[in-house]
């Protein structure tokens, strides 16, 4: 129509047209030149995309797919797993999601691709994931294996094939690892745990996991009515009182199997402030301690039984010792005295320490053949004169002692009549004035 050209409708001066804006398109320009440089590709990969992109066999839509398959693929392993989410492969081959599935539908029946179906885990009961895998024909084309390489190894499976086992997730496919290094000099990717919610790993090294058993010191509270996980909770709540439950439970075990609510008892225990491992490790030392003593005790008797009736000497050739021969007494002969002295108290510790010490050995025929001469010269140089000094003491008694023993006599006749002696000692001190009167 004539009438809303400008030239006719004469709007031209009027409402002149905005001038054209070539900031939009040159900031548009800027920020794909940006991206462009962003990625840069080893050479291997490049030439991947390349010859995915001009494939002529396929249509547009999977050779845009095909090179998005050969930048996301490890080039040491082309016949490995594809690790890439369909957002990333989407997103590489700028198409949607629909146009991507009949891409990947195309790239199947020229046999380029193999798509692993879908499976189940069977011990969570939820869908796997699926991936993607290159075959022969499109490692060759793409450049990543040689015709001679595959000659060379046509007994060989493919890695795709013998992967088949992997499931793939149609709803949600496996993040993406772009390849650092490619062709001979290729290193493997630096990450090999996938993030995200849904790509987690399924069997990490350093997860927390609760055991299955418990402790063995811990099994007897399954008899007072606790549960295995309510048990775990505990040793939870013990740990963050900085206790060990079975330290708790040790102590207190006679007290919490009589208690009539053991769940509650226990917690408030775990709530005191009692060093419970302090009572825990008295008492193991107090344990130690009588085993020691009682195989020391064991010790010491079967040493006794051993020398039931030998004889033994001191080193100094002093004493000679017998044992008797139910080992039940001891009998030391000392060179100074005439008899020898019998011990049937406990005797054992120190003769099993001096033996153990060695200063008293079993004694020979000839040791005890010296000790009795060493006896008998002993008592044959006795002091003489003795017994005559002692008798040729006088045995008189002066008038000390007799001034003392007449009061002693006394004092015992006052208090047999039940009076002192100074209440008789005036009474008589008065009659002896009234006579003295009377007389005069």
């Amino acid at each position: 129509m004539l009438i809303a050209q400008l030239s006719v409708a004469g709007e031209g001066d009027l409402y002149p047209l905005p001038p054209p804006d070539d900031s939009v398109n040159i900031d548009q320009t800027a920020l794909d030149e940006f991206l462009a440089g962003q990625s840069n590709l080893p050479w291997v990969v490049f030439r991947a995309a390349h010859r995915a992109a001009n494939f002529p066999a396929l249509p547009a839509r999977a050779r845009a797919v095909l090179a998005a398959l050969a930048r996301t693929v490890d080039a040491n392993r082309p016949y490995a797993a594809i690790f890439a989410r369909r957002e990333l492969l989407t997103g590489r081959a700028m198409q949607s999601m629909r146009t991507f599935y009949r891409s990947l539908d195309d790239l199947e029946a020229a046999g380029l691709i193999e798509r692993v179906p879908q499976k189940r885990f069977g011990t969570a009961g939820l869908f796997g994931r699926a991936y993607l895998h290159l075959t022969e024909k499109s490692a060759i084309v793409l450049g990543y294996m040689s015709p001679l390489s595959e000659t060379q190894s046509s007994d060989t499976q493919s890695p795709a094939r013998q992967l088949s086992a992997t499931p793939f997730d149609e709803s949600a496919s496996l993040d993406a690892e772009t390849p650092s290094a490619l062709g001979h000099s290729f290193s493997p990717p630096c990450v090999t745990v996938a993030d995200g919610a849904i790509y987690k790993d399924l069997f990490p090294k350093n997860q927390k996991r609760q055991p299955g058993e418990l402790p063995a010191d811990l099994q007897r509270l399954l008899s007072l009515g606790f549960r295995q996980f309510l048990i775990f909770k505990l040793m939870r709540e013990a740990k963050a009182q900085a206790k060990l439950l079975s330290d708790v439970v040790e102590a207190t075990w006679e007290h919490l199997r009589n208690a009539k609510r053991p769940i509650s008892y226990l917690r408030a225990l775990l709530r005191s402030p009692v060093d419970f491992g302090h009572q825990i490790r008295a008492k193991r030392l107090a344990a130690e301690r009588l085993a020691e003593e009682k195989a020391q005790a064991a010790n010491i008797d079967a040493t006794v039984l051993q020398c039931a009736g030998h004889v033994f000497i001191d080193i100094a050739n002093t004493r000679l010792i017998t044992i008797s021969s139910t080992a039940d007494s001891i009998s030391v002969h000392d060179y100074r005295e005439a008899r020898p002295r019998v011990s049937t108290g406990q005797w054992t510790v120190a003769f099993v320490a001096a033996l153990n010490a060695r200063e008293v050995v079993r004694a020979t025929s000839d040791q005890v053949t010296a000790f009795r001469l060493k006896c008998e010269n002993n008592h044959a140089v006795q002091p003489k004169g003795t017994e005559t000094t002692v008798q040729a003491i006088p045995r008189t008694r002066t008038s000390t002692i007799n001034n003392r023993l007449n009061e002693m006599k006394k004092m015992l006749r006052a208090t047999c009549a039940g009076v002192s002696l100074d209440t008789r000692e005036a009474r008589l001190a008065e009659s002896s004035g009234q006579g003295s009167k009377v007389n005069a």
